[in-house]
């Protein structure tokens, strides 16, 4: 198998010639990104759709770092805010209407324990998988393996070391589940303060509730 087979499979692998010049492809892109012109949106847009495995146009607000690019697959309305890095070594997979607060690490990529082993260059990447609707507070980070459900919050500063099941909040070093998501959430936001009239009217109107 060449080493770019070895990576793709989960194996263990070694970043050889092939794998580096992967890897400048996404160099040239988000050294692009990161020099881009702040205020063209639509710019910026076409950077991460040529960066990223998608169809849709995602926002990141750069700077932005990753590995490949083209191993990470984000569905409708993804939005990655300031020094985003993800070591997509292995797969990293986001399903529809998800947000990154600014500084989230997502890392596929590991090395193995021992120093003699370390030390002869081998490798691996273990895909992360997050579901849809998933928000992602400042400084999460995500770590190789980990798959979060759908409608997942995770608090700021958390990491992830373990799966995180869908409907929940979840915080902490290591990250762990704190309470499920309930409809009694709805009209909710910063530390349980209700959503107010005017507000709270677009909301439901845009989501065909009854007020």
């Amino acid at each position: 198998m060449t080493q770019p087979e070895r990576r793709d499979s989960g194996m263990v692998y070694i970043a050889d010639k092939t794998c580096y010049e992967e890897m400048m492809r996404a160099r040239r892109i988000t050294c692009a990104m990161n020099q881009h012109d702040a205020t063209d949106l639509e710019g910026l847009m076409d950077l991460a759709q040529e960066l990223l495995q998608t169809e849709e146009r995602p926002i990141i607000n750069p700077p932005f770092f990753c590995d490949y690019g083209s191993h990470i697959h984000v569905g409708k309305n993804f939005f990655a805010n300031y020094n985003c890095t993800i070591l997509d070594v292995g797969t990293v997979t986001f399903g529809d209407n998800c947000q990154l607060a600014p500084n989230v690490a997502i890392y596929t990529a590991g090395h193995p324990l021992h120093l003699a082993t370390r030390r002869t260059a081998w490798e691996y990447g273990i895909p992360v998988t997050i579901g849809h609707d998933v928000w992602l507070g400042g400084s999460v980070v995500i770590c190789p393996g980990v798959t979060i459900g759908d409608n997942v919050v995770i608090g700021a500063g958390s990491v992830v070391t373990h799966d995180i099941p869908s409907n929940t909040v979840a915080a902490g070093n290591p990250c762990r589940v704190l309470r499920e998501i309930t409809d009694a959430d709805r009209r909710l936001y910063f530390k349980r303060q209700e959503i107010d009239d005017e507000a709270w009217a677009d909301i439901c109107e845009k989501n065909g509730w009854e007020r």
